[in-house]
């Protein structure tokens, strides 16, 4: 019979007592050596930092945020970890580098649902003991009252009463519909994103306005609810395309929901662009690797969690930050955007 693989027994974690026996020093030195006091000599204090790279030795977060009334520790509040939320980070991580804070990335998604107010509970049992500020990432309720200092990236509601920082959803949405509209597109679908979400709101704005501004009357029935999702969007996109009198093109409020759409365009035996026109809106990197490469408005997102940092930096320096700013958005043309099929 073989022998079962046991595994090896965990090691105990490294405390203080531990450093300052390596390092033939008092408990009450490393402690002065690790927050940064006087009163201790150079070569002993750079004895007691080689010992506490060798061993590992962490102090407590928590305890140590007690002590000094701060943890050098920037939370990053995002619904859950998709594609949008990750090209954030990436752009947070880039800015934090160099500036002494460390980044707490957070999901609020329980059970596979983000509960109403999950920014406010989650704030309350981070803030002050484990970080120094937060990103929030799409926050669904207004967030003027915080125990610590907030930067909300595309909030739900729009900008009011706290530091937000976003992109042009209508200049986006305009440019994308222009696109269409200037290959020769007239019966052009939305599908637009979540109800409840302000950035939903301001695409659809932006595409009916360039149907205005070319003539093009506008047709309820052209626009379908996806809710930013894939799964979603499949489901009303199969019957959006089905019609006898389908669109030519189709403009999707966000790339998940514009994949979404190549999709079921496969399953109909649609060929894109040569029979249908799609366009999404994040520039996210799946866009890039989709079949077709899909045209989209490409929102800067690492430049959005770049300047949130630099903006919560301000904040947690005791400075003001403007209320709302705003970075522009611009099309990338990709393979999935072609003039109508003839006689369309």
């Amino acid at each position: 019979m073989d022998a079962i693989a046991r595994p090896a027994p965990l090691r105990g974690r490294t405390t203080i007592s531990d450093v300052a026996r390596a390092a033939g020093v008092s408990v009450p030195t490393v402690s002065k050596v690790i927050n940064g006091r006087d009163g201790v000599a150079a070569a002993t204090s750079q004895r007691v930092l080689a010992v506490i790279e060798s061993l590992g030795y962490e102090s407590s977060l928590v305890a140590r945020s007690l002590r000094r009334s701060r943890t050098d520790v920037i939370g990053i509040l995002v619904t859950e970890f998709e594609p949008f939320s990750t090209e954030l980070l990436k752009g947070i991580s880039s800015a934090a580098d160099g500036t002494g804070y460390e980044l707490l990335a957070y999901a609020g998604l329980v059970s596979g649902e983000a509960r109403p107010g999950w920014e406010r509970r989650s704030l309350s049992r981070l803030a002050g003991t484990l970080i120094d500020g937060a990103i929030v990432v799409t926050p669904t309720t207004l967030m003027a009252s915080t125990p610590i200092p907030v930067v909300s990236i595309d909030p739900h509601t729009g900008p009011e009463g706290h530091a937000a920082i976003d992109s042009d959803n209508v200049g986006g949405a305009r440019a994308a519909t222009e696109h269409l509209i200037a290959l020769g597109h007239r019966r052009i679908a939305h599908i637009r994103g979540r109800a409840d979400l302000a950035s939903a709101e301001l695409r659809e704005l932006g595409y009916r306005q360039s149907l205005e501004a070319a003539g093009i009357p506008f047709d309820p029935d052209l626009v379908c609810v996806g809710d930013y999702q894939t799964a979603a969007t499949a489901e009303v996109a199969r019957e959006l395309l089905s019609r006898r009198d389908r669109p030519t093109a189709v403009f999707a409020a966000n790339d998940s929901s514009a994949i979404g759409v190549l999709q079921v365009a496969g399953e109909l035996g649609l060929r894109v662009p040569q029979d249908l026109s799609v366009v999404g809106f994040d520039d996210v990197p799946q866009a890039a690797n989709a079949t077709p490469p899909l045209t989209t408005v490409a929102q800067p997102l690492h430049d959005l969690g770049a300047e949130a940092l630099r903006m919560l930096l301000e904040l947690l320096g005791g400075r003001d930050v403007p209320a709302h700013v705003q970075l522009p958005a611009s099309l990338v043309v990709r393979a999935s955007t072609a003039p109508p099929p003839p006689g369309s």
